[in-house]
């Protein structure tokens, strides 16, 4: 009768290089998404910087125009309805 005993078995030098070549590229793959995810991180505050300066500037648009609205009504008041050249400075009155 034969004895069935077991007994450990020792990778080779080439197997144990193979295991830790995994290893490294599990580790590697971490540190992958780890930069991904601080790149995303990042984006995403520049993306809210953006953002925050397209509001910023929208209202600055809209301060432009009420302002120039307002300049264009009490012009139209001082010296009525017409047309300004802007390069000479004169304003033809409309005749209608």
């Amino acid at each position: 009768m034969t004895d069935n005993i077991e007994t450990d078995v020792k990778f080779t030098e080439k197997e144990l290089e193979k295991i830790k070549s995994f290893q490294q590229k599990y580790v590697n793959v971490q540190l992958s998404f780890g930069q991904i995810e601080l790149s995303k991180m990042r984006f995403e505050e520049q993306l809210t910087l953006l953002d925050e300066s397209y509001e910023n500037t929208v209202k600055e648009l809209n301060k432009v125009q009420q302002e120039e609205r307002e300049f264009i009504d009490n012009i139209n008041k001082k010296y009525g309805d017409g047309v300004l050249d802007p390069q000479t400075g004169v304003f033809t009155p409309r005749t209608e």
